[in-house]
């Protein structure tokens, strides 16, 4: 028959396993982008690691916070427009924990607090600027979200590094005006454009005739480079202006003769 241990040895090895148990309990290991808020008889004590630490069993507690940059996408929200535009508006946040204790102590769930503050932020801020804004200047609203996350979640320990608007869908009845305005305006400029031409051209069709009409006989050069240019075409019929010019002389010397008979 197999020896019977005494009861005493066997609550001497029930202790001796439950020592070994609660020793090595106490031993945590921290990685290094971890942190262990320690708490003292439910009191905050230290904010310990990375590495190897030590947790006394029963008297203290240790909550983890991961230190790594969260990269938070912010829910589809409805905002309205300062111009009355109903928009569907979401966005990406990224923040990191810079104080383990504040993150802790300061508010109960740091990563639903944030949340919470980035929709109502996201709502608040791009209902005070206009349409064309939000498509136009993200850069401006992204930083000015930026901002009053940081300032408000300063208190938590958490430091906001970027927020990014991704997404702004309207319906399509405002995508149609968009794009009917768009095309107004394309209208607007190419018709000024070409005001702009035509004024700038009529400059230079004046100086061209002033030019022409400092001397008699560039006229008629210029005719005949006209000439020229019309005939390189190959064309059959060739309609070409007679300046008035030329018939001066031959109206005059009709006129002369008329006047010698009338005399005659």
């Amino acid at each position: 028959m197999d020896p019977i241990l005494p009861s005493g040895a066997m609550f001497g090895l029930a202790v001796l396993v439950l020592i070994f148990a609660i020793i090595l309990s106490a031993f945590r290991i921290l990685r290094e982008y971890e942190r262990g808020v320690i708490f003292l008889l439910g009191r905050f004590y230290r904010v310990k690691g990375p590495g190897l630490i030590i947790v006394i069993p029963i008297i203290q507690q240790m909550v983890r916070v991961d230190l790594r940059t969260i990269v938070m996408d912010v829910p589809t929200q409805d905002v309205i427009s300062r111009d009355n535009v109903s928009v569907r508006v979401n966005a990406v946040i990224y923040f990191r924990v810079l104080d383990s204790q504040k993150a802790i102590i300061n508010v109960e769930d740091y990563l639903q607090a944030t949340s919470q503050l980035a929709q109502t932020t996201l709502r608040s801020v791009l209902g005070q600027h206009e349409l064309d804004e939000m498509l136009a200047n993200r850069e401006m609203l992204n930083t000015d979200i930026q901002s009053i996350l940081d300032s408000r979640t300063d208190g938590w320990g958490i430091k906001v590094s970027n927020v990014e608007i991704k997404h702004v869908d309207l319906n399509e009845t405002m995508v149609r005006a968009i794009a009917r305005q768009a095309e107004a305006e394309r209208t607007r400029r190419a018709k000024v454009i070409h005001a702009s031409g035509e004024m700038e051209a009529s400059a230079k069709l004046v100086e061209a005739a002033c030019k022409l009409a400092e001397e008699p006989n560039a006229i008629l050069l210029r005719y005949l480079q006209t000439l020229t240019e019309i005939a390189s075409e190959k064309n059959s019929t060739i309609l070409f202006p007679l300046p008035m010019e030329l018939l001066q002389g031959v109206m005059k010397k009709n006129t002369e003769g008329q006047k010698k008979k009338a005399d005659d």
